[in-house]
């Protein structure tokens, strides 16, 4: 152990609050545009992405309260509990996955992590993020599909965790895990691209720091790509966490790919990407604020505690204020 980390804060600990900060902050950002998306996921019928993204916000801000912001907020407290713990896990097990490599392919200090060993890293930190974070999901989708004032909408976090394990059991919370699990892929694309165009920004700026319009646009440029590709994912995911069986007609959850042949036989390609022009709305400023809150936290927080060694070996660019 250093002496700057025996005195100050650890790595690992700047990661988590770093994490846990920017996802509190994007996540109340750009929340209603969630609402959106995930009602259109659910969505079965088919309609023009961007005429559906006005009907339904239209839809929303009309019939849905008590008030505006109430209904544009609903299900708030899943989304910050589930992001904000998602990133903070995300972050820590990111920095000890690239540690951990480090250690196994015998790297010297300062040695270039491969594509492949951000990939790596990534997936597995998004994998165990994703295991954890999953029974926040199922409610907050749930929430975020349904109304304050519709039959058996959940009224709050809590009182989802008790349905779904008095009417679904344990099982109930891990709806749409496989999905999620793919979904890993989206993560792992975004940091290998992420971490990618950041290089080569330092090499087009001759190893100068990087700003935070550098960030806004690498995080950006990686976040379209990373969500074009995986998108349909989500759609699946989110089907399978509001699918709720009829007690009447004793309707069976449907599997995987189940659903993925209904989605394609009924609505065809368009049906897996439904929701996207919000999605890209939302992520993209959500992911923007996220690693701005995120590269600047754990630039400062550090020196915060008295700790500019540990600072300049988090892997960051940033190396004086102002700058990233």
């Amino acid at each position: 152990m250093t002496s700057s980390q025996s005195h100050g804060i650890s790595p690992a600990t700047v990661e988590t609050i770093a994490g846990l900060s920017a996802g509190l902050v994007s996540t109340i950002i750009v929340h209603p545009l969630d609402i959106i998306k995930t009602r259109l996921q659910v969505d079965t019928s088919a309609h023009p992405l961007l005429n559906s993204s006005r009907s339904v916000l239209h839809d929303i801000l009309r019939n849905e309260g008590p008030t505006r912001i109430a209904a544009l907020y609903r299900g708030l407290t899943p989304n910050l509990v589930g992001n904000s713990a998602g990133w903070a896990l995300y972050f820590l097990w990111y920095r000890e996955g690239q540690d951990v490599i480090r250690k196994i392919r015998g790297y010297s200090p300062g040695h270039q992590l491969t594509s492949l060993d951000y990939l790596s890293a990534s997936a597995g930190a998004g994998m165990l993020s994703a295991i954890l974070t999953n029974p926040i999901w199922v409610i907050k989708t749930r929430m975020l599909s349904t109304s304050a004032s519709q039959t058996g909408a959940y009224t709050g976090m809590v009182s989802g965790l008790r349905s779904i394990l008095k009417k679904e059991g344990i099982r109930g919370f891990f709806h749409g895990m496989t999905p999620s699990l793919f979904g890993v892929s989206h993560g792992a694309l975004y940091f290998v691209a992420y971490e990618r165009l950041k290089q080569w920004r330092r090499r087009v700026k001759k190893d100068q720091p990087l700003s935070n319009t550098d960030t806004l646009i690498t995080s950006s440029l990686s976040k379209v790509f990373a969500g074009v590709v995986t998108y349909p994912h989500q759609v699946v995911r989110a089907r399978l966490q509001t699918h709720r069986p009829s007690a009447v007609t004793h309707t069976a959850r449907p599997g995987v790919i189940g659903l993925i042949k209904q989605v394609w036989h009924n609505e065809g390609l368009v049906g897996f990407y439904k929701g996207l022009f919000p999605n890209l709305l939302r992520v993209v400023p959500s992911t923007c604020v996220t690693f701005l809150v995120y590269e600047n936290a754990r630039w400062s927080i550090p020196r915060m505690f008295g700790s500019r060694e540990d600072a300049s070996e988090m892997g960051g660019a940033r190396n004086k204020k102002g700058s990233l």
